[in-house]
């Protein structure tokens, strides 16, 4: 080892100046080196973001977009370079459109996330006003002095229109089902019941007991008549005519309250005509599922109230118990049953949004909004 202790002032000068031109060299060879990885960092995930079958936005806090990949791009119809830069909810409609700048000043304030790592379907808007249903889920990246949020968008309008279909060819079958009862089964009963009353006719002078059974044949197939014919209206509930759907929910709240011997009433004040009749039985659907939702999970249920009612906007329906509500333990999973599930998926057929959630004096609310034009779904992707 040198001793640097006998080395002359120009010597010690001269090998310093060595030295740090080696850690210069060092430096500048692992600059590069970081610089070449960086460089290739960055081009693999600009190959990701270009390929990703999903769509991929990135917002700061404050909701200006920062990123807009390709797929992106071909879901919404804009180019990178005109959203870069704008609020995000420049891609969402009414009421979104509106109250987006809300809720991230209320996640800044609270911490509260309403999607953030859930992800959720929500609706889009395109460039050319076309209003589209997707699945978003949102993460959150916290930097040295910021945070961003990047959302992966997936466009679910073949989906749910697959849902519409399926659902279309179930209410058309179940209503096959129902006519079949009403016309054909209830005639052919009918017809029975006419031939016992007419043989307890022919027996009454030879034998009473056999009139009587006669009698006693025609009572029950009566009441088999009866049951069948509120079958049949079960399975089609809703007539092509306006006040049908008032009748329908009617009707539903004094069969639940028969059958399950709890205090059921109707609001329809004053009279909600609904014409369409998709949007009639999609409406008359979800109610019933929120009463049986709510006698199957609402422990204590003593009285169910059903309203209908309309404003300008929208025509509005809520189903009401005064039961136990919703858990707290199952508050995050309570949009995970099927029925709840599948009463979502009615809702976005017609063009309708739905709430659920605790009412403050107890029990729990099911409500759904419908525009009062409902809008035709538009299933054309962006050029």
């Amino acid at each position: 080892m040198k001793d640097y202790r006998k080395m002359s002032r120009a010597e010690l000068l001269q090998w310093i100046g060595q030295f740090k031109a080696r850690q210069t060299a060092r430096q500048r060879v692992r600059q590069k080196a970081s610089s070449m990885a960086l460089d290739d960092s960055d081009a693999r995930l600009q190959a990701i973001l270009a390929t990703a079958v999903e769509g991929i936005v990135t917002i700061n806090e404050r909701g200006v977009i920062e990123a807009f990949n390709l797929a992106a791009e071909k879901m919404f119809g804009y180019a990178a370079a005109e959203v870069i830069g704008q609020n995000v909810k420049l891609l969402m409609p009414e009421p979104h459109h509106t109250e987006h700048d809300g809720y991230l000043a209320n996640y800044r304030g609270t911490g509260h996330a309403r999607i953030i790592g859930i992800g959720r379907e929500v609706a889009g808007r395109r460039k050319n006003g076309v209003v589209f249903p997707m699945d978003l889920s949102v993460s959150e990246v916290r930097l040295a002095d910021r945070r961003i949020f990047t959302g992966f968008i997936r466009d679910i309008t073949e989906r749910k229109q697959l849902e519409k279909e399926i659902l279309e060819i179930s209410e058309r079958e179940q209503r096959r089902i129902g006519h079949d009862l009403h016309d054909g089964i209830c005639q052919h009963l009918a017809g029975i019941e006419l031939m016992s009353q007419v043989l307890g006719q022919k027996l009454e002078r030879r034998s009473k007991d056999g009139a009587a059974r006669a009698g006693e044949i025609a009572r029950n197939v009566r009441e088999t008549i009866a049951q069948t014919r509120a079958l049949a209206r079960g399975l089609s509930p809703v007539t092509l005519e306006a006040e049908g759907l008032m009748s329908a929910l009617q009707e539903l709240a004094q069969n639940t309250a028969k059958i399950f011997r709890v205090a059921c009433h109707c609001e329809c004040e004053p009279p909600v005509l609904v014409a369409d009749q998709a949007v009639s039985t999609h409406l008359f659907r979800i109610a019933q599922e929120a009463v049986s939702n709510a006698l199957r999970h609402g422990k204590k249920v003593r009285r169910l109230t059903i309203q209908l009612r309309k404003d300008d906007k929208q025509i509005v329906l809520s189903v009401s118990d005064d039961g136990t509500g919703f858990p707290p333990a199952q508050a995050a999973a309570k949009n995970k049953g099927m029925g709840l599930r599948i009463m979502q998926s009615r809702a976005g057929m017609i063009g309708g949004t739905l709430s659920i959630g605790n009412n403050p004096g107890g029990g729990a609310t099911v409500t759904i909004a419908v525009p009062r034009a409902a809008p035709r779904r538009t299933h054309h992707h962006a050029r």
